[in-house]
């Protein structure tokens, strides 16, 4: 398995090198957000390149073939006809001298081990799958459609809701928003437990450094956490509804 893991990691780093050499011209940073999703879509498919025998591998690469590909062209839609995220444009105002350099290694260097370290256990799923399908392998495929579900419809609920003139500068609070502020992260968090159920249940428990990565980064680091920063002071009357509102995991709402 050493040689698959460098394979992989290899092709994360030539992946987001790639990328990050694309932004330098076009001085977008921000289409690294478009190639988050699509990396692990590769990542999936340069595993099953090396491990093509076992028919139960074609389930974990289908979840996040599915998932990134999703993933990546909605961001891309959503991006499309707008300039660099804010977050980018700060970093590249602050040092413009250094940004290219501190882009490389603070974006998408760093995106590129958290990208391999996040598909570690769809990486042993592909690889070595479980022997039959078990109690954790339809766990894992259910807590992927959940996943799957609150992700793709909570996005699909806010775009139609902003492509609305009348709601713009508005909270959104319905459909899944009612009842979590972040379905699409809460959807992410399920996809990524859902494939590591998979990989536990072909004995690769240490790939649990995966989805606690990417747990991390969606509640506590660059998803809600680092999103709520700053929206109470966009959108009035956020306040309100994050007080009545479940912050990351669904429930019914208070008072």
């Amino acid at each position: 398995m050493g040689e698959l893991l460098l394979t992989t990691a290899i092709a994360a780093l030539a992946l987001l090198g790639l990328t990050w050499a694309v932004s330098l011209p076009t001085k977008d940073a921000s289409i690294v957000d478009v190639v988050w999703g699509f990396g692990f879509v590769v990542i999936g498919w340069v595993t099953f390149a090396q491990f093509p025998d076992d028919p139960l591998s074609i389930i974990p690469l289908a979840m996040v073939t599915i998932w990134g590909l999703r993933l990546g062209i909605y961001i891309g839609l959503r991006k499309r006809g707008k300039g660099e995220d804010y977050r980018y444009k700060s970093m590249r105002d602050n040092a413009p001298e250094t940004f290219p350099r501190d882009s490389l290694f603070k974006v998408f260097l760093l995106q590129a081990l958290l990208l391999w370290l996040v598909s570690l256990p769809l990486q042993m799923g592909i690889a070595a799958p479980p022997s039959g399908v078990n109690v954790l392998v339809f766990s894992g495929i259910l807590l992927w459609i959940t996943g799957f579900f609150f992700e793709s419809v909570g996005d699909g609920q806010l775009a139609r809701f902003k492509a609305k003139p009348e709601n713009q500068g508005k909270v959104m609070d319905q459909g899944l928003w009612r009842y979590t502020r972040h379905p699409n992260y809460f959807g992410d968090f399920c996809v990524w437990w859902g494939i590591y159920f998979f990989a536990l249940a072909g004995g690769h428990w240490w790939t649990v450094a995966g989805p606690l990565v990417m747990t991390a980064l969606l509640m506590r680091i660059s998803g809600a956490a680092l999103l709520e920063k700053t929206i109470g002071q966009r959108r009035p009357g956020y306040d309100e509804y994050a007080a009545r509102t479940n912050a990351f995991f669904p429930g019914p709402q208070k008072g």
